[in-house]
């Protein structure tokens, strides 16, 4: 699919339009990091995570607990959690790597976790007028980018969030016709997150990742929806 041309939806003046910002994972290093961001520019920002929320992807349960605590609408919806090594689980090098357990751990975090989170989207943001949501994927979830192989847990996983929301892209096409729900590729950014994996590719500090995502998200409209873009604003195949 080839790049949508974007219309920014940035007010002329230095604040963001919106005025109410969700966080899924907002005490991460890029969850705290856009959360900063938003409310620099204005917004206000609301934010769950494990740590305040007792969100557990790992617990299904305590997803619905969670976004019950809170009441919408919310013009921007980022889900920035996730994980690459679970319980000690780090990404294989090889298909004999692969266990039950890790995979199905990846699973749940990477994947299962944004889907049960976007089964509240509808409720979550307005019906008629402009929003965004984006979850946080992987390029190494694209299967069209993968050369080199690896991480097949983890790929995979990523790869199952992106046909997520793909798929609830359309079907939210027809009940919020204003709503761009996207996946995101937040690049290699210096976290907990990527620590053992940051001196082999180019990263850049949670700040600047911030701002480059929040630009491409403050740039999404609804011909955008269900596609895949890049912390600069690139069209990433699937």
């Amino acid at each position: 699919m080839g790049q949508q041309p974007l219309d920014c939806r940035v007010c002329p003046s230095s604040s963001i339009c919106m005025k109410n910002v969700l966080i899924i994972g907002h005490t991460g290093g890029i969850g705290r990091a856009l959360a900063d961001h938003y409310t620099a520019q204005g917004a206000q920002v609301t934010g769950i995570s494990r740590t305040t929320h007792g969100l557990d992807y790992l617990n299904p349960a305590s997803v619905d607990a969670a976004i019950a605590q809170i009441e919408g609408p919310f013009d921007r919806v980022i889900v920035a959690s996730g994980a690459l090594e679970i319980d000690g689980y780090a990404p294989e090098k090889t298909i004999q790597a692969v266990t039950a357990q890790g995979m199905a751990d990846q699973f749940a975090v990477n994947a299962i976790g944004p889907a049960l989170i976007l089964k509240h989207i509808k409720r979550l943001c307005p019906r008629r007028t402009p929003a965004v949501v984006a979850v946080l994927s992987a390029r190494v979830g694209s299967i069209g980018d993968n050369n080199i192989g690896g991480w097949i847990s983890y790929r995979a996983a990523k790869a199952a969030v992106n046909q997520i929301i793909r798929t609830s892209a359309i079907e939210l096409g027809r009940t919020h016709p204003e709503l761009a729900l996207i996946a995101l590729h937040p690049g290699t950014v210096a976290t907990k997150f990527s620590a053992n994996y940051t001196a082999r590719y180019p990263t850049q500090t949670p700040k600047n990742a911030a701002q480059h995502m929040a630009q491409v998200i403050e740039a999404m409209t609804p011909k955008n929806s269900g596609q895949f873009f890049d912390w600069a604003g690139k069209s990433i195949e699937w």
